[in-house]
């Protein structure tokens, strides 16, 4: 009898336990949230975080390739260009501090001005030479002068472009435009913003969200003056928030 209440006891002590470890895991799961379809960021470029953590003389080094117009580019204010200051560069800053032992290369093969129609052709000339280890790209900003219908496009047929040559892609929504209601989600930018979105999900790709972001601040505080350095340009403060989001496919927490 003393021997069946012993089990029975340690059978509810296990059962707790067991429900605990299931809690647990529900939490875990549910603590990184992406759209349905987009790649995760805990495995998409996993492999790629590994090698990394690779040391000499078994590294061998990684190319960030960043394709879009002035806002990778590094444009701020009176067309003034702040290379170091720009969400690229900010990113790699990220990356060395996660990764001391790393060889990264940041590419830039991003034009002034340019649209995802004009970017698209480029790929296979400008791109596709540097072998990314990953290729983010960010038009969107630029593409409210082409519409919708054209800029879809483009994407599609880079982003095809990239997978058919084997290459890890992450979209990037737009940075702010102060003419815009960003906060509105049938503004031009928005409806821009979310298309980027929905092909991340059809392409199952990385998707940095750094719009949803600036959202969020110019709901909590009114605007994002604080963010921009020009009208559809952004400053270093803005920059850098671009940077924490591309950072969290790349850097683990």
């Amino acid at each position: 009898m003393k021997m069946k209440q012993t089990f029975l006891l340690l059978l509810a002590v296990f059962m707790g336990l067991a429900s605990q470890c299931q809690t647990v895991k529900k939490t875990t799961a549910a603590s990184v949230r992406v759209p349905a379809g987009v790649a995760h960021p805990n495995t998409y470029l996993a492999d790629l975080m590994q090698e990394l953590t690779v040391k000499w003389p078994n590294n061998r080094t990684i190319n960030l390739v960043f394709h879009g117009h002035s806002v990778p580019a590094g444009y701020w204010a009176n067309s003034e260009v702040h290379t170091l200051e720009s969400y690229p560069y900010l990113l790699l800053g990220k990356v060395k501090e996660a990764y001391p032992h790393a060889v990264v290369n940041v590419i830039t093969t991003a034009i002034g001005g340019e649209y995802s129609e004009k970017g698209a052709p480029r790929l296979a000339t400008e791109v596709l030479p540097h072998r990314p280890d990953v290729l983010f790209i960010d038009y969107a900003l630029n593409d409210q002068g082409i519409g919708l219908e054209r800029a879809r496009a483009a994407w599609e047929k880079m982003i095809e472009e990239a997978l058919r040559n084997n290459l890890k892609v992450v979209l990037v929504t737009p940075s702010p435009d102060k003419r815009q209601n960003i906060t509105d989600p049938n503004d031009q930018l928005s409806k821009h913003a979310q298309q980027v979105r929905e092909l991340a999900a059809k392409y199952h790709v990385g998707l940095a969200d750094p719009y949803a972001e600036f959202v969020k601040l110019a709901r909590e505080r009114g605007s994002v003056e604080e963010y921009m350095s020009h009208v559809n340009h952004p400053n270093k403060k803005g920059h850098d928030l671009i940077a924490t989001e591309l950072a969290k496919w790349l850097v683990k927490k």
